[in-house]
């Protein structure tokens, strides 16, 4: 029996996350093709081998013909250039995302009218380097990669989703919107803000940045992240980095009044070990009994992932076993 005929995929963005998804599902066998605003991106993409255009109508056209996975990959405040456009020229096409906040982006595609074909999704990839350059085909592998599990998702085009996610290499993590937004507070927006604190804090001491070596290094790296993309991730989730900014600081006052008056830091280096410790054992269970379509499968997903469940393959759908 012949191998079924993958979804193409159309990527709009070629960024390092948007370039590396193009470049991961056409190593995967797929045909993929994107959209760049910029000339030198999509140049850049084409001089390496890749199907690339700076006119988003010709590859929404080409989406809508071949009934494409359209994949978002700009920061939140370009979603509006594209959605007008999606919504006319490819609304059948299944769609998602690879931004790191979840609630606004769907709030936009709701506002468009697009949500019944949109599932979020959010590859926990990267470095701190931009552009088409930095990307690679590997860049997911190993690596969870959220999926949206919000009430309106469509089974089918989850499957979809999901699909692309296991063929990049990566785990899917099944969460809700408002969920994810609240860990991607903690575990990537808040870091960026303490990079950048660390970062002007060693600038103010003079021999600082001569001493500075790993544990300098591995604390700021993301500070050499473009700033304008760290201000559109934070600033887009400021409803769940607000209160995280503001436990992160109750734990460094608490710590300075200890300091200050005990000379001690033990309760934040013993409780932040132990939270440490509890991350380097967390469990990666593989999810594998729920059916896509079934009663109940999104709140199950959405159990399963917070309990640090992950799908590595693809889930039998209602219908199709």
């Amino acid at each position: 029996m012949a191998a079924a005929v993958k979804t193409p995929v159309c990527v709009l963005g070629l960024g390092l996350i948007g370039g590396s998804v193009l470049r991961a599902a056409a190593a995967a066998g797929r045909v993929a093709f994107g959209y760049n605003r910029s000339a030198d991106g999509m140049n850049a993409a084409v001089a390496d081998g890749f199907d690339a255009t700076t006119e988003l109508e010709t590859a929404l056209a080409r989406a809508a013909e071949t009934g494409a996975l359209i994949v978002i990959a700009v920061p939140v405040p370009a979603l509006p250039m594209l959605l007008g456009p999606i919504r006319r020229l490819a609304p059948e096409c299944p769609l998602t995302d690879v931004t790191s906040v979840k609630s606004a982006v769907l709030d936009e595609i709701t506002a468009a009218g697009l949500a019944d074909r949109f599932v979020g999704g959010h590859p926990m990839a990267g470095t701190a380097h931009s552009g088409w350059p930095a990307g690679h085909a590997e860049l997911f592998v190993g690596a969870p990669w959220v999926i949206s599990v919000d009430d309106h998702v469509d089974p089918t085009v989850f499957a979809t989703v999901l699909d692309l996610i296991v063929d990049c290499g990566s785990v899917a993590v099944p969460a809700r919107s408002e969920e994810h937004d609240a860990a991607a507070a903690a575990i990537s927006h808040l870091p960026h803000l303490l990079a950048e604190a660390l970062a002007v804090t060693a600038a103010d001491v003079p021999l600082a940045f001569a001493l500075a070596a790993g544990s300098f290094r591995d604390g700021t790296r993301v500070a050499g992240t473009a700033p304008d993309l760290v201000r559109a991730m934070c600033e887009a989730n400021s409803p769940q980095l607000l209160p995280t900014l503001d436990r992160a600081m109750e734990l460094l006052a608490d710590a300075r009044k200890s300091l200050a008056s005990e000379n001690s830091v033990a309760d934040l280096v013993n409780t932040g070990h132990a939270a440490r410790t509890r991350y380097d054992n967390f469990p990666r269970n593989e999810i594998i009994t729920v059916v896509i379509g079934e009663d109940d499968w999104r709140r199950e997903l959405a159990a399963a992932g917070r309990a640090g469940g992950v799908i590595r393959s693809a889930l039998p759908v209602r219908d199709s076993r």
